[in-house]
């Protein structure tokens, strides 16, 4: 029987995506490579535990989850979060970001200068700009003030992200002239922190890095795993979490969020038969596609 592994999350290098798995192995994932996995008959998806830790109920959590953690081991990886606003006394520098993921969806965030531009590719950014770098409260400061007077949102559906991809600008100066814009409004307003230094406006652009250029509009996105269902499908674009696969039917995105806290096992040969629903642009009347 073939050996289960268990997915531990999409990450980005400097050589593009990899699929990372508990034990350490990592598998690339250039365009163009078959990406097929089956869930075992009568597999169940449990918790992945918090902060490095297992959970200790080995919880069943829901196959849509995003985070496929229990609500106990939730909580607990939020406890000490900078996206959670509950970690206050960090001593790493941070920096200010805005994000473009399409017409009308720019948003604020910060990052912590260590880790360099994989936030913005972990949210599939397709342009972005550093806006200024500082101390974690002044970055945080900062990123409120920007909310409130600019009305810049801190968080982007990825629903919103996925509908508009196939249909971006051309050019990599249309893709950064909204964040161009608000940096030049941003830089201009009162009330930024003494300890934030503004950095200039220099877009970097994610497309050749993501694949985007003329990639196919997608035709549904995996709404969950299932005991026995199958993924198969040629990688076109990956994008954030996203997967673009195509399969027999066209398109179809694959958030490997959901992934986690399964057993998976090799599936060469297997159709495309987990649940798929309908990009949020395509007929709403559609539940699945497949």
């Amino acid at each position: 029987m073939a050996q289960a592994w268990r997915c531990s999350g999409l990450r980005w290098s400097a050589d593009g995506p990899v699929l990372a798995w508990e034990g350490g192995r990592r598998s690339a994932l250039p365009r163009g490579k078959r990406v097929a996995f089956e869930v075992g008959e009568g597999g169940v998806r449990t918790c992945v535990g918090a902060r490095g830790h297992a959970c200790p109920l080995a919880a069943a959590v829901p196959g849509r989850s995003t985070g496929a953690r229990c609500e106990e081991c939730a909580r607990l990886d939020r406890a000490h979060s900078v996206a959670a606003d509950t970690l206050a006394d960090d001593p790493r520098p941070y920096r200010v970001y805005l994000a473009w993921f399409g017409p009308g969806m720019t948003k604020v965030g910060i990052t912590a200068v260590q880790r360099g531009p994989a936030r913005l590719l972990e949210q599939g950014a397709v342009s972005f700009s550093w806006l200024g770098t500082g101390p974690l409260m002044a970055a945080r400061r900062t990123e409120e003030l920007l909310r409130a007077a600019l009305r810049v949102p801190d968080r982007i559906p990825y629903a919103g992200k996925r509908a508009v991809r196939a249909v971006l600008p051309a050019g990599e100066e249309e893709r950064a002239a909204e964040i161009a814009g608000l940096h030049a409004r941003a830089v201009a307003l009162d009330g930024w922190p003494e300890s934030l230094a503004r950095e200039p406006f220099r877009p970097v652009d994610h497309v050749g890095v993501f694949g985007l250029a003329g990639v196919p509009a997608a035709v549904g996105e995996v709404s969950e795993l299932v005991a026995g269902g199958a993924v198969s499908g040629e990688l076109v674009a990956a994008a954030g979490p996203d997967l673009h696969l195509a399969t027999g039917k066209g398109v179809v995105v694959l958030d490997t969020r959901l992934l986690t806290g399964w057993d998976l096992l090799p599936a060469p040969g297997r159709e495309f038969t987990v649940p798929v629903r309908a990009v949020r642009d395509r007929a709403a009347a559609q539940d699945g596609l497949f």
